[in-house]
């Protein structure tokens, strides 16, 4: 747990995927999700969080559906979404809260 609070304590923004390996959709979302880590490089992280696993974690943010994304900037949830994204729109979000001048 204190792995993951250092992960989205992070200046640059992490997008947080809750899957679980069951789940159709999930598995949809993984190819999109490499689409987006190859396209942002070091502008943000990606970290995918399997709830059968991270019981906790899935309850601390209220994943009740999945995949449920969530970006995380300095600590906070700054977006989330349920369901299948495309690289388009989860690229965007990541360079919107990527880390500005008035940041430093």
């Amino acid at each position: 747990m204190s792995e993951f609070n250092d992960i989205i304590n992070s200046k640059k923004p992490t997008l947080v995927d809750f899957f679980a390996t069951w789940c159709g959709p999930c598995k949809m979302q993984s190819p999109i999700l490499e689409q987006v880590k190859e396209r942002i490089g070091d502008h943000g992280t990606i970290v995918k969080v399997d709830i059968d696993k991270n019981r906790e974690l899935a309850a601390q943010y209220h994943v009740q559906s999945v995949p449920t994304l969530i970006l995380f900037k300095d600590g906070k949830a700054v977006w989330r979404t349920v369901g299948v994204q495309q690289a388009e729109l989860l690229v965007a979000k990541v360079y919107e809260h990527e880390e500005t001048k008035s940041d430093e």
